[in-house]
């Protein structure tokens, strides 16, 4: 059996129409991953429509399962703080 590594924490990104149009979110995401060493620790998944387009877009932090709507690129930096750099 070949060994399998695992994130320690996964940022969910919704990528259906609406949510997907927010590129600039995932961009910050995998800056931000690269930018702190954490490339082989963090992992961003993006994820079908959640069926929530009017609250778009919509992120996911695992494993705390924090469902945030309406993310703006602007509190990027403050949840990548908040849910991935905090123990």
């Amino acid at each position: 059996m070949s060994h399998i590594t695992f994130p320690e924490k996964t940022i969910l990104i919704c990528d259906g129409s609406k949510c997907g149009k927010h590129k600039e979110l995932r961009k910050f995401f995998k800056e931000s991953i690269k930018e702190h060493g954490l490339k082989d620790k963090i992992e961003i998944v993006k994820i079908e429509c959640t069926d929530r387009c009017k609250h778009a877009p919509i992120v996911c932090f695992q494993p705390q399962n924090q469902w945030l709507s309406e993310v703006s690129i602007w509190q990027a930096d403050t949840l990548f703080k908040k849910f991935i750099l905090e123990k």
